[in-house]
């Protein structure tokens, strides 16, 4: 019995073991699509836009000038010392009598300022380092004129 089962069991080993026939077929491709006919181009001959009017910008009408007031100077002829800065106290545009601006120095004893904004005659004081008034009477100046002093301490 042994034989029968082994020969059996052979046959139905074999039959297992087959193998399907494959038949190879080359892939398929797919096919090219025609082009369509092209049609015609029109020929358009090109429209020129019509020409902008150029708008001329106005120029800005000039402004009045604003009157000033020509600038009023003091110049005080006066050596003071190395190291001292000479104030001007008053009562024009930019001065007051309770504080000095300092005046500029052009050379060993010649000091100078100049305001703007004078309209009318004011009185005025040089000091010392702010400190030390100049002797005598007030000082007067002309809107827009040079003064020249030559204070006494």
């Amino acid at each position: 019995m042994k034989k029968t089962t082994i020969a059996a069991a052979k046959k139905a080993a074999k039959k297992a073991v087959k193998k399907a026939v494959v038949k190879k077929v080359a892939a398929k491709k797919a096919p090219a699509k025609k082009a369509a006919p092209a049609k015609p181009v029109k020929k358009v001959a090109a429209k020129k836009a019509p020409a902008k009017k150029a708008v001329s910008k106005k120029a800005p009408a000039k402004k009045a000038a604003a009157k000033t007031s020509p600038k009023t100077t003091i110049v005080a002829n006066v050596d003071i010392g190395f190291g001292n800065t000479l104030y001007l106290r008053g009562a024009a545009p930019g001065l007051s009598w309770s504080e000095g601006v300092p005046m500029d120095c052009n050379a060993d004893s010649t000091w100078s300022i100049s305001i703007a904004g004078v309209t009318t005659a004011f009185e005025f004081k040089v000091l010392i380092n702010d400190e030390y008034w100049s002797a005598g009477y007030n000082d007067t100046a002309a809107p827009g004129t040079e003064t020249s002093i030559t204070p006494a301490f």
